[in-house]
């Protein structure tokens, strides 16, 4: 059964048919009666007689010989020729106020509110969390790469947090998507578990000091954990869509059962559709039988295989729980990387997030 959005397009359709409709007919009854005939556009640049034509074409005088001073003035004051003006400044007004390219929502020194308009459980402790824009062709305006702070009031106290959206404005008008892990004694993660649709949360941003673009380098190698693949695959969906991107990327993302393994389905539709640019291996603490990934912890032996060699035109990112980071730092360490700075910038071979 049709929703309101449809009748109203079928309405609006149907309007503007017969309105169309309807300025035609007295434009055409209006020119017939100066004996000009609309069919008479068709002979233009034809010649007037094949036989001579040195004769000369038909041209747009001819057209409008008829037509004087006082008949055009006539013309543009008839209801229908008003009518149609009128409909072509409705239409540009409405492309100029709606359809245009709007200010991004973000503001990175004031605090702006979004409802939450759905949630989608994608595993025991982790839902992705979808916040509306005040606009449906709004966008967050967050660079690829960067990230988005995030305000709450809990204990009477303000606790701040930072989130990748999982979200890019080149694909997603009028929201954003938080991928959210619970930990039982997680301030601003349990604060989500509990919000409701309509609830609202404090957002404040672009954050960060990494920014993708598809002439960044050559090679991108990934080292990700838990929710850590959220700026991962922001990247990694950026690059697969663009025509323009040769990046090579390979990703090596670690989690404690299979089940844990975030945006999975995302992932490896990325992968299919990368032409070989895009690959991943998955470890797991806890691997199912049959499991033909890494087990145990991420191993200095599958770094070395899996990310690009130091010597390339490359970038290692990682993401992830401070003590898989750590170990990854020593694994980069013996492998020759230069050692991430304690604050990352962008123009760093390993940048942690």
């Amino acid at each position: 059964m049709p929703n309101t959005p449809q009748y109203f397009f079928l309405a609006s359709f149907v309007l503007t048919f017969s309105l169309l409709f309807f300025i035609q007919s007295q434009v055409s009854k209006f020119l017939a009666s100066k004996d000009i005939k609309l069919v008479n556009l068709l002979l233009l640049g034809l010649p007037k007689d094949p036989q001579h034509p040195e004769m000369g074409s038909h041209s747009i005088q001819d057209f409008v010989k008829n037509l004087s001073q006082e008949d055009a003035i006539a013309l543009v004051q008839t209801p229908a020729f008003l009518a149609s003006a009128g409909l072509v400044a409705v239409t540009v007004i409405y492309l100029a106020l709606f359809t245009g390219k709007r200010k991004p929502v973000l503001n990175p020194s004031e605090w702006r509110e979004f409802p939450l308009a759905l949630k989608s459980q994608i595993s025991p402790n982790t839902a992705v969390y979808r916040f509306s824009l005040p606009n449906k062709n709004d966008t967050l305006g967050l660079p690829i790469g960067q990230h988005i702070q995030v305000s709450a009031e809990i204990g009477g106290k303000v606790i701040m947090r930072s989130y990748t959206p999982t979200t890019l404005d080149g694909f997603d008008k009028g929201h954003f998507d938080l991928l959210i892990k619970t930990y039982e004694q997680g301030n601003i993660s349990r604060h989500f578990s509990l919000l409701k649709v309509g609830d609202r949360i404090r957002v404040k941003g672009p954050k960060g000091a990494f920014v993708y673009t598809n002439k960044l380098t050559g090679h991108l190698g990934m080292i990700a954990g838990g929710t850590g693949i959220t700026p991962m695959y922001q990247i990694i969906r950026s690059s697969v869509w663009d025509a323009s991107d040769a990046t090579t990327i390979n990703l090596i993302y670690a989690n404690v059962n299979e089940e844990d393994i975030l945006l999975r389905d995302e992932l490896e539709h990325l992968h299919h559709n990368s032409a070989g640019r895009f690959n991943i291996f998955y470890v797991l603490n806890n691997p199912p039988a049959g499991w033909k990934g890494g087990v145990g912890f991420v191993t200095k032996e599958q770094v070395a295989h899996y990310m690009p060699s130091q010597e390339k035109d490359c970038k290692i990112l990682m993401c992830g729980p401070p003590p898989m980071m750590n170990a990854m730092k020593k694994h980069l360490e013996e492998l020759k990387y230069p050692a991430p700075r304690t604050v990352s910038k962008l123009a760093d071979q390993v940048f942690l997030f």
